[in-house]
């Protein structure tokens, strides 16, 4: 098969490349090559799509293109130029997409957002782009030929986010000898779906030409139970996770999901009461299969242990601020 990459230089991108080299296909990328190198043995054609042209692939024939784009200005444009030229095309989208995320197990029926052609990168907008994105290809090329995955939390090696690698890291390196803080909140859902089971999904879907509009998510646990895994992943430590109450947490600035002085996965919203609880049922119909949770968290630790010890994380407390933390909540 041959097998067009819209990326394929960052983290998703680079797996789908992998996995359709591991398949035995012919994997061309298309990328601006910022993100990094395309996995080896593919090959890289060097564009940008912020303008007209995609590096002369448009003049090829393709069994099959994954995009995992965002700008729906670049995604109205490869479909154009490549509509005539390809088998099946499998977008990648986002759970953002919804504009409700209140009910857990909730499906593909939950109204969207209304379409957007251009914004940002916060939810409403980006979700909103995804909108643009799928209707551009659904409209081009026809609801048989399409397969459109809602992702969810993707996790595993190459999680540059740091919101899966989080946990494990943290239990392998406690800031406080012994002790871990966690929000009380441990009930809560959560879900990761490891990349390159996403991968590997997307590039047996080109080869069968499976379609539909499906959410793309792990199964669903609890916050707590990830929690385990990720202990469990760093080889079972002697650490007791210390639950924080949640308000006391956002008190001390803590922040919830991603990002600097935050604790990751952590969701205390109301309105995003569902958001990692959605049923994927759909997806798992159509042969999307999770590796056991254990085995993604262990392989996004042995990636964590890699990185330069100089480069920041991204995403969760700094050891200074975890242990005034953790002293601050038994003092109180």
């Amino acid at each position: 098969m041959k097998l067009l990459v819209l990326g394929g230089t960052a983290f998703l991108g680079r797996e789908v490349a992998r996995a359709g080299l591991a398949a035995g296909h012919d994997v061309t990328c298309v990328a601006r090559g910022s993100s990094g190198e395309v996995a080896d043995g593919a090959r890289l054609v060097r564009a940008d799509r912020t303008g007209d042209g995609l590096g002369g692939v448009e003049d090829e024939h393709w069994d099959a293109v994954v995009d995992v784009a965002r700008d729906p200005g670049q995604v109205a444009r490869a479909v154009a130029a490549l509509r005539g030229r390809v088998g099946h095309w499998a977008l990648v989208s986002t759970g953002n997409v919804y504009a409700d995320h209140s009910v857990r197990g909730a499906d593909e029926s939950t109204p969207l957002l209304a379409p957007l052609e251009s914004g940002g990168d916060e939810p409403d907008e980006y979700g909103a782009k995804k909108v643009a994105c799928e209707r551009h290809v659904l409209d081009a090329l026809g609801a048989e030929r399409v397969l459109v995955a809602r992702a969810g939390l993707l996790g595993g090696p190459g999680d540059t986010s740091g919101r899966t690698g989080w946990w494990p890291w943290r239990f392998a390196h406690p800031a406080s000898p012994g002790e871990v803080l966690v929000p009380d909140a441990l009930d809560e859902p959560a879900q990761v779906l490891d990349a390159r089971d996403l991968a590997a999904w997307l590039v047996r879907s080109g080869e069968s030409g499976t379609a539909g509009v499906v959410d793309a998510v792990g199964p669903t646990t609890t916050l707590g139970g990830l929690l385990s895994v990720g202990r469990e992943a760093a080889g079972s430590p002697p650490v007791e996770a210390v639950a924080a109450d949640p308000a006391w947490l956002s008190e001390q600035g803590v922040e919830a999901w991603m990002g600097p002085r935050s604790l990751p996965l952590w969701l205390p919203f109301p309105e995003y009461a569902g958001f990692a609880a959605r049923t994927g049922e759909a997806a798992r119909a159509l042969g999307l299969a999770s590796r056991p949770l254990v085995d993604t968290l262990r392989d996004v630790l042995a990636w964590e242990e890699q990185r330069p010890a100089d480069q920041p994380r991204r995403t969760g407390l700094d050891d200074t601020d975890e242990r005034e933390l953790l002293a601050a909540w038994h003092a109180g």
